[in-house]
């Protein structure tokens, strides 16, 4: 790579940076090259990026960057993974693979510039991903409106329980009188 192509694939890789909600690094030494591309298809379907950077390159782009908290972890064989929207389902993708992958290595990941630990990406691999909460809060949604006419529905029925009392104790009394 020339220094005008190099100059441009940090420029590129900075943008993309800048765009991301969180990045991952890993170790993918010895792992075959159809696990690796295997791994690439399965973030890219979910909007995500897998790619391998040469280290002393990804030190330039992520300069001014949230990743840039990730610097002194760009040693040996690196790849990055990039998200764009949802931060756990890549996560949880990353953490499968590895058990699968004994070869795949999770280094370490950073959301909003704060730095994650293994433990911390395997934390964020277990809550609930953005399809399965937005179910969650659809449904929590819709059982407020329902409730509400269900309280209603009862007031309403115990109203006219109390009318129908008022009117069997007037004919009653009325009955008495005659």
């Amino acid at each position: 790579m020339e220094r005008k192509e190099k100059e441009i694939f940090v420029g590129e890789m900075k943008d993309r940076l800048n765009r991301a909600k969180a990045t991952f690094l890993v170790d993918y030494q010895g792992l075959r090259v159809e696990a690796i591309n295997k791994l690439r298809k399965e973030l890219k379907d979910i909007g995500n990026e897998f790619q391998v950077v040469k280290n002393r390159l990804m030190k330039l782009a992520c300069q001014d960057t949230e990743t840039e908290s990730l610097k002194e972890y760009f040693e040996g064989p690196c790849a990055l993974a990039i998200t764009y929207d949802d931060i756990v389902a890549p996560a949880k993708i990353l953490v499968d693979f590895s058990k699968d992958n004994k070869k795949l290595d999770i280094k370490v990941g950073q959301m909003s510039g704060k730095t994650m630990d293994l433990e911390g990406i395997k934390r964020l691999a277990g809550l609930p991903g953005r399809d399965e909460l937005l179910s969650q809060v659809l449904s929590a949604m819709q059982e407020v409106p329902t409730s509400l006419v269900r309280v209603l529905n009862g007031l309403l029925v115990n109203f006219l329980n109390v009318l129908k009392a008022i009117e069997t104790t007037k004919e009653n009394g009325k009955a008495k009188e005659q």
